[in-house]
Order: structure tokens, then sequence, then C-alpha cells
């Protein structure tokens, strides 16, 4: 009886010592893990639906105005798709703007400072947004000059851009389109 309340006590005793270390060895996991400066996904999804409050009703409003192709242009990477909390996700309260320009016969558009199309399509196919054309930057073209380039060709094609939304000052710089509608980008920490 003595030895199993011995050994009843050593191992209670033992968990008593490894209960902390293992609370320690957690939080210190934790405290290292890198802090990008960025807000949680919740945080982020209310800024970006607050940024996109306006959007619809200002499409109602141009739908059917000035005849042509109206259209709404979409950035791709932190916009259309949530590719820092959550790669190739379909960032949804972007995809419901893309559906209701959609549904009421504004072109869906994408200018990105990506150089590869193809794969891009895919993506943006495959999170259920409706892909009516895709611009991409040229290899060793700023990403400014190529979304400005995007945009201008568009235009030449027929489009009226009355809708652009992005998350970085290079999705609006150069013009032509009518209003922008920009997304959080935390003073440029998320890209």
């Amino acid at each position: 009886m003595a030895v199993r309340t011995f050994r009843i006590a050593v191992l209670a005793t033992l968990a008593a010592i490894a209960l902390p270390t293992a609370a320690l060895s957690t939080a210190t996991t934790a405290q290292a893990a890198p802090d990008s400066g960025l807000p949680g996904y919740q945080t982020w999804q209310k800024d970006v639906k607050k940024a996109l409050e306006p959007t619809i009703p200002w499409l109602r409003g141009r739908v059917g105005e000035d005849g042509g192709k109206p259209a709404v242009v979409l950035d791709i990477d932190n916009t259309a798709l949530e590719t820092h909390y959550h790669p190739g996700r379909a960032n949804e309260p972007v995809l419901d703007v893309a559906q209701w320009a959609h549904q009421h016969h504004v072109s869906v558009l994408f200018v990105t400072a990506r150089t590869s199309s193809s794969s891009a399509r895919e993506q943006l196919r495959q999170a259920g947004y409706p892909v009516d054309a895709l611009c991409t930057r040229e290899h060793g073209e700023g990403k400014d000059d190529g979304k400005e380039r995007c945009r201008k060709e568009l235009t030449e094609d027929g489009y009226t851009i009355t809708a652009n939304i992005g998350n970085r000052p290079t999705d609006f710089e150069g013009g032509y389109y009518e209003k922008g509608f920009k997304l959080p980008d935390y003073g440029g920490r998320l890209s």
C-alpha cells in the first residue's frame, strides 16, 4: 500500500511539473509566430463590407444609362481572392458584387499585377467568379503602368468601367474608370 501511494505521489508530482512546461512551450510558440501587423480575418471582412457598401447602389444607378458595355473592374489578390487569409478562396463581399453585376448585364473584368492569365482565370472560375475579360501586367511593366494600360485597353474595346475595385493605390492610378471603391490595405501591409 505504501509503494502504491508513493507511485501516485510521484506521478502527481511529475504531472504537475510537466503541465507548466507544456503551457510554457505553447505560449513561447505563439509568441514566436511572426506578427504581420494585419487585423484578423473577421475585422478585414467587416472593413471590406463597409468599403463595398455603396458599390451596388452605384452600379444600380449606372446600369442602362449610357448604352455601351457597362463593366466593373476587379483586382485579384486580396480583392477578388482572399490571397493572404485563404489563398484561392473568393472574397465573398466582392463575389456578391461580381454576381450582381453579371446578373444585371454588367461585364466583370479583372485587371491584375500578375503576369499569367491562364492560372489567374482558372483560380477565379474555381472561386465562382464570372470572367468576361482578364488583363495582366506585361513582364517588366510596373504595377501601376500595367493596370492603367489594361483599363485603357478595355475602354478602347468598348467597355465603360463604371466601378473599379481594388485594395492598393496602384489599382486606381491613371484613371479610365468612373468611380473607385478601395478596400483596406492597412498602410500597404496587405498587398
